[in-house]
């Protein structure tokens, strides 16, 4: 359990490599806490080695992993001295199945453990990791590989993570943990599961770990009730995240209706009832908008631990963004223009999806159209029972023509997009497909990319996170005003 003061500030687990152990570092070392994001780790630790892992930092991390013979075993697999050639594509790597394979279980765990291992140098502050629970077949070995490197928080959202909290308690107690697994056109009744086992993963010699705080990202008072009543174990916390933060939102309460821009429209039944919350007793930070002093102090002023911020450092000169995107998109922030959209239907997920829209991106709807289809990260496919009640898998996203034969629905492919391929496109590993083309990016931000040129400092092009931390807390720290009287309470 974490005994670190609460943090006022949570930095947010964003897309894919953006929320890096770079970002999450440095956000720390300023005194709150820095987040990496769990997503896709075990590609990104595999890439970053083919492109001969500048500043040898994946070897470091690697270095210190626990488990004999893991880590060679990756670097021989995966490593390229000076970096691959450009056009080159990467090599592959397993794809995710309901029994990962030994060499997909070890990328897993290893990756996890660098990235947080990374985000944890040199200071002595919390680091939290971000997974989304739709996609679950790789959370039971990530969990396990970042509670080896000593995270202090898993936050979790994109579905309902009942099970988490046990899983973690199991984890720390070293014994074998199972996850149910969505599976469409399974019998009632029916389940499937994933399993790991950190006995066989470390042939018996299980390194003492801790169990990490779990903070659940919900949107409604309704959800966070649930969760602290039927979780499979503790919930230490929330974070209650609005429609204008960044990466998949929930969709509005009811019947879906769109703007004439074509947006999802959220409306009162979807403020959360945030008295309710505070009822629960346990600490929670609001998200989605709140990178303004003065916003902060009205999150602590309503009884709020915090907030979690994520656009605002997703821009920032530490995260994983590649740093031409980055400078773009401040540079559009700057003039005016940028401006995010939120699609309903590109991630196949079905969750409402933020988009930043920019020249020679993704979301650009020629630029995509343009694209040959294909599925081969897999991260956001689907689970189906085929007819001989084994699990396959599809994606929204795939060939049309494979998806129907899976037995998937055409209307469900209309409007997709590969947010997988995007995602490392985003943060300098795009991959090179068959036909020589190069995966173009797909950002994904909040609504707060409009204004992130309010963190630059006279003359400056860029900014750091700790500019905006320094922005969000002036001499670090936060003035709340009390609703009896003019007078203010600093807190720390």
């Amino acid at each position: 359990m974490t005994t670190a003061p609460l943090p006022i500030i949570i930095q947010g687990g964003m897309g894919a490599g953006v929320s890096s152990w770079t970002l999450a570092n440095a956000v720390s070392k300023a005194g709150q806490l820095g987040v990496v994001s769990g997503t896709a780790l075990d590609v990104l630790l595999a890439r970053r080695l083919q492109v001969g892992d500048p500043g040898g930092h994946m070897q470091r991390a690697l270095s210190h992993f626990p488990i004999p013979g893991v880590a060679q075993r990756i670097i021989d697999r995966y490593f390229v001295e000076g970096g691959k050639d450009a056009d080159k594509p990467f090599k592959a790597k397993p794809v995710l199945s309901m029994k990962p394979s030994k060499m997909l279980e070890e990328l897993l765990v290893a990756s996890n453990f660098v990235e947080v291992y990374l985000a944890k140098e040199g200071h002595d502050g919390p680091v939290g990791i971000n997974y989304l629970e739709k996609i679950q077949v790789p959370n039971l070995p990530s969990m396990f590989g970042a509670m080896l490197a000593g995270v202090s928080y898993v936050l979790m959202g994109a579905g309902i993570p009942k099970a988490i909290p046990g899983i973690l308690d199991r984890l720390a107690n070293k014994e074998p943990v199972e996850l149910k697994v969505d599976v469409q056109g399974a019998d009632a009744g029916e389940s499937f599961s994933t399993y790991f086992d950190p006995n066989t993963f470390c042939d018996g010699q299980v390194p003492d770990i801790e169990r990490p705080d779990f903070l659940a990202i919900v949107s409604s008072a309704t959800l966070a009730n649930m969760l602290t009543r039927k979780a499979s174990g503790k919930v230490n916390g929330f974070i209650i995240e609005g429609p204008t933060a960044g990466g998949h939102n929930a969709p509005p309460r009811g019947k879906m209706q769109l703007s004439i821009e074509g947006e999802p429209v959220y409306g009162d039944r979807d403020a959360c009832d945030l008295k309710a919350v505070k009822e629960l007793g346990l600490p929670f930070w609001l998200a989605g908008s709140y990178a303004e002093p003065e916003r902060i102090a009205e999150a602590l002023e309503i009884g709020a631990a915090g907030v979690q911020i994520g656009t605002a450092f997703a821009f920032c000169e530490e995260s994983g963004l590649d740093p031409e995107l980055r400078d773009d998109s401040v540079k559009m922030s700057i003039d005016g223009v940028a401006k995010v959209f939120t699609d309903p239907v590109a991630s196949p997920t079905g969750f409402p999806f933020k988009v930043l829209r920019m020249e020679g991106t993704h979301s650009e709807q020629a630029s995509y159209e343009a694209r040959t289809r294909i599925c081969d990260l897999g991260y956001l496919r689907h689970a189906y029972k085929k007819d001989n009640g084994k699990v396959g898998w599809r994606c929204p996203s795939e060939p049309v023509e494979d998806y129907i034969k899976k037995g998937g629905k055409i209307e469900d492919t209309v409007g997709r997009k590969c947010v997988c391929n995007g995602l490392l496109s985003n943060i300098s590993l795009g991959q090179i497909q068959r036909d020589g083309s190069v995966e173009k990016p797909l950002i994904t931000s909040g609504d707060d990319v409009a204004d992130t040129a309010r963190f630059l400092k006279p003359g400056s092009v860029s900014y750091t996170a700790l500019d905006v931390i320094d922005y969000l807390m002036p001499q670090g720290s936060i003035v709340v005003k009390k609703k009896s009287g003019n007078c203010a309470s600093t807190q720390p």
